[in-house]
């Protein structure tokens, strides 16, 4: 059986088993704990933010955020089309109304263009920002936009951990920043979430709810509903181990996208995701698209490399064409047409981006590529 090559694996460093030890030699294995405030408190040193609450997913981090922010039934949010549906579905639990934003071309981020014309339409409650695949959006104009209407920004950074804006980290520049530490991120806790502010009683009022709105009382006393998403003691231990080779993830990952890149630069057809030159992307994963003259489609890369039991992925399926969120609104970046995130959908495709290949691995990814259309 040939050795399988992943889209993103778990990647451990060797530095997690300390914390974890010493979260089974104290005995504090359950929710809260020291790892849990060491992780918050490194995390928010990390990206250049006062405060953090270590949650159980980076879903739960938005659907916190959207309630922090007073998000209920009636309310509209924006958010970026060009995203997983974890982006979305907190919307939903909120009883509140998702309106889809489409992607601009030179980021495949949130369109500023398309956020104007929503804004014609609608007051929003919350914009939700999605920094996709690692690269920064254009916040500097989305901020200029919701600043002028008074709306406040969740920054979904869950791909976009080590990536810059301007000299800001993703997650620092919205009222509130969300990331994931899913198995398949830069770093991972197995599972899990941070929800990142610069506002302190928001925070402290993310982890009451986060900690089933448990009062200050001697008794079991609830005067509200509460979630029960804090993270467990024992992740957060991987996850303060993870965190310590984060900029190692990062520079593996922009190896990969830069290999990538100049060996597809002399095939006509494959265009890289863009760079964007206003910050770093941690080029979480590297992403293609083919031209749509091209006789090579996404599927038959995708199919080609599965051959060779190497994992790739299409690029995610725009919110708008969901079915479960095909009847809300949604705004075009062009006046007419095939939007820009169903266009990048059609022709587009994830390669594999794991820290644990080795320049044999990407290599043989690029020559299967690359033989396709010869």
């Amino acid at each position: 059986m040939r050795d399988r090559i992943f889209l993103a694996s778990p990647h451990m460093s060797g530095r997690e088993m300390s914390y974890v030890q010493e979260a089974f030699d104290t005995n504090w294995i359950a929710p809260l704990g020291a790892n849990v405030d060491g992780f918050e408190k490194e995390l928010a040193q990390c990206v250049g933010i006062k405060h953090a609450a270590a949650l159980s997913s980076g879903t739960a981090a938005i659907h916190l955020a959207l309630k922090a922010l007073g998000v209920g039934q009636g309310d509209i949010v924006f958010c970026s089309a060009l995203t997983f549906s974890a982006s979305a579905n907190p919307i939903i639990y909120q009883n509140a109304t998702p309106v889809f934003i489409d992607s601009e071309p030179y980021t495949w981020n949130m369109s500023p263009t398309a956020l104007k014309k929503a804004f014609e339409h609608y007051k929003p409650k919350a914009v939700i920002v999605v920094h996709l695949y690692g690269q920064a959006a254009q916040m500097h104009e989305i901020m200029e936009i919701c600043q002028k209407n008074n709306v406040p920004i969740i920054e979904d950074a869950a791909e976009s951990l080590g990536s810059t804006y301007k000299g800001k980290m993703t997650g620092a520049m919205g009222e509130f920043g969300v990331f994931s530490f899913n198995g398949n991120k830069i770093i991972t806790t197995s599972g899990g979430g941070m929800l990142v502010s610069n506002d302190e009683k928001a925070i402290e009022k993310v982890r009451f709810w986060a900690t089933q709105s448990r009062d200050s009382a001697r008794h079991y006393e609830h005067s509200e509903l509460g979630y029960n998403y804090r993270m467990s003691n024992v992740v957060a231990g991987i996850g303060r181990g993870q965190l310590k080779v984060l900029m190692d993830r990062v520079e593996k990952k922009r190896y990969i996208y830069q290999s990538y890149k100049k060996a597809f630069e002399y095939i006509e057809e494959i265009e890289m995701m863009p760079n964007c030159n206003y910050g770093e992307s941690n080029n979480w994963l590297s992403c293609i698209t083919i031209k749509e003259h091209s006789t090579i489609k996404p599927l038959d890369i995708i199919l080609a490399l599965e051959n060779e039991n190497i994992e790739s992925r299409p690029v995610w399926k725009p919110m708008h064409l969901q079915p479960f969120f095909e009847e809300y609104n949604f705004f075009n970046h062009n006046d007419s047409g095939v939007s820009i995130s169903e266009d990048i959908f059609n022709r587009g495709l994830c390669l594999p981006s794991d820290t644990k290949m080795t320049d044999s691995h990407i290599t043989k990814v690029i020559n299967i590529v690359s033989t396709l259309f010869r």
